[in-house]
């Protein structure tokens, strides 16, 4: 019995395998391990679904080189799932490691979502001040060091100006948030103390809010690793709906 249900297993996520494989142009790898047998298929429930796949698109110009997303018992559409396509009936949580390489990081930092995060207006001394990122670039640098360098604009009390910074910071462990060490104007007029400290007060509210929100996953990052040319996260995801991949 125990030899037919793994059989079961088996042909259940080669089909899934199959499917996923089949929504998208092109994948290095993915492989697709769902635990569950065909009496639990047909009620619409599975004990446990398990992927890996390599060049994972979360969002326009938001990729990740490597992802594993592990799940406990979830409900899954039946008929869906007899014919090799995983569909959720309703969203899950899961365990996430994501590899992120530094393309795909600085692909991300330029991207619609990002920029649109990093727009916001900022209390100096009781007036407004609108901040606009333009650009971000990231290098690792090594010594467990994020250096970012990037434009912003500025506009208040009827004037726009841009500056450009630098800043370095240190990843966020399970114990320690993000850790901005050094933030400097590197051109233009430069910046006062009350603002650069009403701008780290944004950026500490950003970096440590709850969750990423993407279209199809939601993440809530526990612990970054610094890898030679990329970063390691890990996450608990909430999944709404399966991600596309391509190569």
């Amino acid at each position: 019995m125990l030899d037919d249900a793994r059989l079961e297993e088996q042909a259940i996520s080669k089909a899934a395998e199959i499917g996923l494989s089949s929504r998208i142009e092109q994948a290095e790898e993915i492989n697709v391990e769902v635990r569950t047998d065909l009496w639990k298929i047909l009620q619409g429930q599975a004990d446990a679904v398990a992927i890996a796949g390599e060049g994972v698109v979360l969002q326009k110009d938001i990729r990740v080189q490597h992802m594993e997303l592990s799940t406990n018992k979830i409900d899954i559409n039946p008929f869906s799932a007899l014919l090799g396509q995983v569909e959720l009936n309703q969203p899950v949580q899961a365990d996430a490691r994501l590899v992120m390489s530094l393309e795909d990081l600085n692909r991300a930092l330029n991207s619609d979502y990002v920029l649109n995060q990093a727009q916001f207006d900022l209390d100096v001394d009781g007036e407004k001040v609108n901040l606009e990122m333009q650009q971000m670039q990231l290098t690792l640098p090594g010594g467990n060091k994020m250096v970012f360098d990037g434009k912003v604009v500025l506009q208040g009390k009827g004037t726009t100006r841009q500056i450009a910074f630098h800043a370095t910071a240190r990843p966020r462990t399970r114990t320690e948030p993000v850790m901005l060490e050094m933030f400097n104007c590197t051109e233009g007029d430069g910046v006062s103390l009350e603002f650069t400290a009403a701008l780290i007060q944004k950026v500490k509210e950003l970096v440590n809010s709850a969750y990423i929100d993407l279209d199809k996953i939601a993440l809530r990052v526990s612990n970054m690793e610094i890898q030679q040319e990329g970063i390691l996260l890990q996450a608990q995801a909430f999944i709404r709906e399966l991600p596309t991949m391509e190569q």
